[in-house]
């Protein structure tokens, strides 16, 4: 079975992505092979930062790897939040406050059109790979529902009545960014596995 590194200290992005690829891979965190390293993330494209963990990693370990970025851009604020998706009220992973600067900043505004976006980059045998999810959808007035993390509680995807934060992880799954650019890595990883 392939070991592969998700350059991640996010345990429920590591438990998303687990759920995906099932017993295909052995899938280890940047806890599980012991880097503990600042990864400076400081590109200006979703494409950027993924490239720049995946090669850190690579670079360093030796081991295959893939990087993700993601983030939420709302039409209405020129894609803000976009790259700066988890430090958007200045300090990094502060859900609340970026969720309070998002409702803030969109106070009064009627168009609430936004998008999630992951982009994955790969280096498999030292060759980079990208893989890109979307998921379209409207910000809500207000948080709705306890279960995921960062903006779900705000993100209502096209065609539900319900915000991502309302869904189990398998309904979230089924239908997020990250799993879509997953799905595309899975299927390139099958492929490279069956050689």
């Amino acid at each position: 079975m392939p070991t592969l590194v998700f350059a991640t200290h996010n345990q429920h992005k590591l438990e998303e992505v687990a759920a995906k690829t099932g017993d295909r891979l052995l899938l280890q965190s940047l806890t599980d092979i012991g880097c503990h390293d600042e990864i400076e993330e400081n590109g200006t494209t979703f494409r950027a930062n993924a490239s720049i963990k995946s090669h850190y990693i690579f670079n360093k370990y030796k081991l295959n790897c893939f990087g993700d970025d993601s983030g939420l851009e709302i039409e209405a604020l020129n894609n803000e939040p976009g790259v700066y998706s988890a430090r958007y009220a200045g300090e990094h992973g502060n859900h609340e406050a970026n969720i309070t600067k998002v409702l803030q900043n969109l106070d009064g505004v009627e168009n609430r059109k936004a998008r999630f976006v992951t982009v994955i980059s790969l280096l498999w045998n030292g060759e980079e790979h990208f893989f890109e999810g979307t998921v379209n959808g409207t910000i809500r007035t207000e948080k709705v529902g306890a279960k995921g993390f960062g903006y779900d509680p705000i993100f209502e995807p096209e065609g539900y009545s319900i915000t991502f934060a309302e869904m189990s992880m398998e309904e979230k799954n089924s239908i997020s960014h990250r799993a879509i650019a997953m799905e595309k890595l899975i299927g390139f990883l099958k492929e490279q596995t069956q050689k």
